[in-house]
Parts: C-alpha cells; structure tokens; sequence
C-alpha cells in the first residue's frame, strides 16, 4: 500500500466516521458522580478522578497536590501481525481527545470495561485475537504525572491465515509505518507503545557502565531521594479551584480536569460524557544520542514520579510544557541547559523531531515535541548525579523490566522503529 494510497483511506475514514466533542461542566456530566472526593462513574468502572499529596525531595517543589486519574483496569493495547506478509493491523480510530479526530491506532485498544461491555455498546472487533497463545506479551506503566500506577497489557499476535477486515481496519507493512511516523499527529501513541515493548536487541553491544555501575549509582539516588504519594479527597487538594465546571490550578498552569459530551457513529457506543485532563502548553521529550564503543548509547536520567512509588529512568529531558522553558521552575538549570544547547540550537545530528498526540481517550489535544540528536563523538557533557549513559541493550532490557518511563520509551521505539518485532 503506497503512501498515497493509505492517506486517500484516511481521507475517507475522516469524512465516514463523525466526532463531535462538546466542553461541558464537570457537574453536568451524565452518568459521573462529582462529589467532595471523586469524580467517579456510576458503574463505579472505567476510572475515576481524586486528589494526590506529594512529599518528595526530588524537586525544587518539595510539596504539592494535584488530581490524578485513578485506572485499577489493565487495558488491552494490541497490534495483530500477519506471519506471511510481515504487515501490521492497525485502524483508523476516533478518540474525543485527539487533536485531528482520527489517528493510526492498534488493531485493539480497550479498557477492561470497554471490552467487557460495561457501556452496553459493540464488542471490540479482533479481541479474540488477544486472548490465545501465539502472542508477545509486554505489561508497561503509562503517564506516572497523570494516572496513578497504571499499567497496560501491550500484545503483538501473530496469524497466518486471512483475516476478514472492517473498512477502518487495514494492514500496513514497516515501511510504511516508518514513513507515517514523519508526519504529525497521526500514529497514536498506543500504537508506539506496542512498538516500543519489542525492540529487538542488537547482536553486538558494548555498554559504557556495566550492570554493577548502573546498579550502584541507581541505589545510591534511592537512597538519596525518596517519594510519597497518598490518595486525597479532592476537596483537600490545595491550590487548585474546584468550581463544578472544571478543576484548574490556581495559577492556571499545569494542567486542568474539564467535561466533555462526545457523539460518535463509529465507536462502541454513539453518545457518551466523560471527564478528561486538559494540559497547559505542548510537552517536551528528548534525547541525546552519543556513540561509545561503537555503540548507540542513550543520555537518561533517574526521576520520582508523583503516580509511581518507585523511581525509573526517563529521556535526557522531558517538560510538561517546552514554551518558555527558562522561566520553568521544575526544571534544573543543566536541563535548561540541554535544551538550549542541543534541541533549540541543534548541536549535533538531527535523529528525530515530530509532534505527536497524547492518548486521546484520556488527554484533550494534548501533544508531544519528540527530539533526538546524535552528538559529535568528540563532544563530552558532564553529567550531574541523575544522568547516566546507556546502551542500546541497556535500555531495551530495562523496558522489558518496566523501569523506563512511557515517555522515554516511544521516542525509543520511534528511533529503533525498524528493529520492532
């Protein structure tokens, strides 16, 4: 299928399937309970909104609240690849909060009450696919600065017979994937996610720290800096305004909880409300790339996160909001320095740069700046106490260990796009 080809199905799909997404009050949404404490559904499914309090020694901030999404579900992000022709099923999807209403998502992307029917709507088409042996199986964590300890099932199964196929549904090879993931806001970031859990390893790899460096260094930050979290009614949140028609931060950055009513001919159910996370400004995630030993290594960094109790490693810098940076207090001054030096003013060999969506059924329009850059092998940086350089096997045995963050993982699997199973 040529280039033109998949975006004249685009095109179509767009003008097939309808999306309307209207800003409602929190107060006013059908079938959620806005009480003092939650935000839940009447189902007491799907997921629910509260309050969290950090206490950490992390950041420059050392304390603060905030809402967070509380998922207990684990989903199902599945991709179905044909043994005989090497393509991909992926589908043309609407999600309410996606900035171009239809992106390129995985074969199957459900919640547990969505593909339990908790709504009463359609079953989810090829979910079948999903519950047999012939598979690869990667459970991985999603926004640890939004949801609360959630994690999604990310699947890749495999057939060799015809599979008969809805008009949204079409099969793609890893070319042609490569090529869409140039363009912006159109692969889904649970499509990258799947991509991104099987990497395959490079036969030959030459780390610059060993197991037993990476460990020590590690503990030694564990040790150093520490991270609590408790669940909190949102009533007891402080510094954000919660005013029934949505819940924002008092100095009206960060982030925002608002309601939305969405109509739809092309999802399990036609007519839904919903709460959904509204961020400030677009994000940022970057990586810088150096070889040693002639081997890809990856500059990344030790961070807490407030809906995780354990630390990971994240991309060389991440920021929930790239415009006006220098002034941003959550960020330290060598990451200021980062981005200045190596993304702003491209120092170094351009990788990747694109904007891609958040997950739309969770996140309005929220987008993503992805950045790397390979530096001049004679280039050092001297690196604070947070920073580490690993190699590509590194990190690829680190996301099947969970311990790199969904961030760092896309823009991963994006770079490696061609080594996915």
């Amino acid at each position: 299928m040529s280039n033109k080809v998949i975006l004249t199905w685009l095109n179509k799909q767009r003008k097939k399937q309808f999306l309307n997404v209207k800003k409602i009050d929190l107060f006013k949404l059908r079938k959620w309970k806005f009480n003092k404490k939650e935000i839940h559904h009447e189902s007491k499914k799907f997921f629910k909104v509260v309050g969290v309090r950090i206490h950490s020694n992390f950041y420059k901030k050392k304390n603060w609240d905030q809402p967070i999404i509380v998922q207990n579900e684990i989903g199902i992000l599945g991709v179905i690849k044909n043994t005989k022709t090497n393509k991909y099923l992926l589908q043309a999807k609407v999600e309410p909060g996606n900035i171009n209403r239809i992106q390129i998502s995985p074969t199957v992307q459900a919640t547990k009450s969505n593909y339990t029917r908790i709504h009463g709507g359609k079953n989810i088409p090829y979910l079948e696919y999903f519950r047999g042996k012939n598979k690869n199986f990667s459970l991985q964590t999603e926004q640890a600065f939004r949801y609360f300890n959630k994690k999604n099932s990310n699947i890749v199964s495999y057939v060799s017979k015809k599979i008969n196929l809805d008009d949204r549904f079409r099969w793609f090879s890893k070319k042609e994937i490569n090529i869409l993931l140039k363009k912006k806001n159109l692969i889904n970031m649970d499509t990258l996610s799947v991509f991104s859990s099987f990497i395959k390893k490079k036969k030959k790899d030459f780390p610059l720290n060993n197991k037993k460096t990476i460990a020590k260094w590690k503990n030694s930050l564990n040790k150093k800096y520490s991270l609590t979290n408790k669940i909190i009614g949102l009533n007891l949140i402080k510094n954000w305004n919660l005013s029934g028609k949505k819940i924002f931060h008092k100095t009206k950055n960060y982030f925002s909880v608002i309601g939305i009513r969405v109509k739809t001919n092309q999802r399990e159910i036609s007519d839904w409300d919903q709460p959904i996370i509204q961020g400030s400004k677009m994000a940022f995630a970057g990586y810088l790339i150096k070889k040693y030993n002639n081997t890809n290594h990856y500059l990344c960094r030790y961070i807490l996160k407030p809906g995780s109790k354990e630390s990971t490693y994240t991309c060389s810098v991440n920021t929930s909001k790239i415009d006006g940076y220098k002034k941003n207090n959550n960020l330290t001054n060598f990451q200021k320095k980062l981005i200045f030096n190596y993304f702003i003013n491209s120092k170094g060999k351009k990788v990747y740069d694109n904007i891609l969506s958040d997950e739309g059924g969770r996140f309005y329009q929220s987008q993503i700046r992805y950045m790397a850059y390979e530096l001049d092998q004679k280039k050092d940086i001297k690196l604070p106490e947070s920073y580490i350089w690993l190699s590509q096997n590194q990190v690829i045995n680190l996301i099947k260990k969970q311990q790199i963050d969904i961030e760092a993982r896309l823009l991963f699997g994006i770079i490696n796009f061609k080594e996915t199973i």
